[in-house]
């Protein structure tokens, strides 16, 4: 079972929330309870990975309309059901309607944790199915966008599609006009982060004076001409992507910021002493041979190993 996978209890008797509570976490069960209908609702968003267990008899949205709710958010959130003696037909209305299953008061401990074991075991089943049939849309959308029949492109797709909805840090090698944003932009689009920004930024373009601004951000007054705070381009990208294009030109000081941006994951504005909490995924791409960049002392070694997580080699030209 996922381990990421939890049981949302829906209910308002304390008592009767409690041990539901303790059933599930005797079991090894992940839960968490709530004492309203409109609680659960603030709970369960795009990416819930779990069930829902909840009384149909709440105060405010009962447990019925939660079970229309949830189930137009989601068609496949299983949603089990409390019910008193007087609400079978109810419950089975209910079943009609979409529920996955219900549980007459007053039930077993272990009556819930079977429920709950069997209804995790779906969602598991029902997000591995989704997660499946996403990944083979992208390899279809990829070949629309990344062009060409060669072994070497083909591989490289694969593992765009691979690596494209993980948290590493990808390092694209290649020749100038290979289509490294063009990657760069795919492991974005088809993330998780896919709705949050992909900021770019060409490490060559840039004077050194303004570069330091550039990426970090500054407070107002930090220099001359400075007249306002200006977040830079890693806060621009905070939930998204940051890539940074030619990273090889990035200056030796600034290396070593950015090093620990990446280690700490938080920054410091120029002009200012407070750390900001960030989190980006970092791309960088180069067409020059980093190892041995490092070796000549114009690379730091330790920034290429965190850059470095994943390699992309894309294929030259000619």
């Amino acid at each position: 079972m996922n381990n990421d996978l939890s049981v949302l209890i829906v209910e308002d008797d304390p008592h009767v929330l409690l041990g539901c509570q303790q059933a599930l976490t005797l079991e090894d069960i992940p839960c968490i309870g709530v004492g309203s209908a409109e609680e659960a609702l603030e709970r369960v968003g795009d990416n819930f990975a779990g069930i829902v267990v909840s009384d149909i008899r709440l105060p405010g949205i009962d447990g019925l309309e939660l079970l229309t709710r949830l189930k137009a958010r989601d068609r496949s959130l299983p949603v089990v059901l409390i019910t008193g003696h007087g609400d079978i037909s109810m419950a089975v209305g209910a079943m009609q309607k979409g529920a996955y299953d219900f549980m007459e008061k007053p039930f077993s401990p272990e009556r819930l944790v079977d429920v709950a074991r069997r209804a995790l075991e779906q969602r598991s089943l029902a997000r591995e199915v989704s997660s499946l049939r996403r990944q083979l849309a992208e390899r279809d959308s990829l070949e629309g966008r990344i062009i060409g029949r060669s072994p070497a492109m083909q591989n490289l797709r694969e593992l765009i599609a691979n690596v494209a909805d993980t948290s590493a840090n990808v390092l694209i090698e290649g020749e100038t006009g290979t289509g490294k944003e063009l990657v760069a932009r795919c492991l974005h689009d088809f993330s998780r982060r896919h709705t949050k920004q992909f900021v770019a930024l060409n490490c060559g373009g840039l004077p050194e004076n303004l570069f330091e601004s550039e990426i970090f951000g500054h407070e107002a007054n930090a220099f001359t001409g400075a007249g306002k705070r200006r977040i830079g381009k890693i806060e621009h990208a905070d939930g998204g992507t940051l890539f940074l294009d030619e990273v090889e030109s990035m200056p030796l000081p600034l290396q070593i910021k950015l090093l620990r941006v990446l280690q700490e994951r938080t920054l410091e504005r120029l002009g200012s002493n407070q750390s900001v909490a960030v989190d980006c995924r970092v791309i960088a791409a180069t067409k020059s041979d980093l190892v041995e960049s490092s070796k000549a002392g114009e690379f730091r070694s330790d920034l290429y190993y965190r850059l470095n997580v994943v390699t992309l080699e894309l294929p030259p030209l000619r």
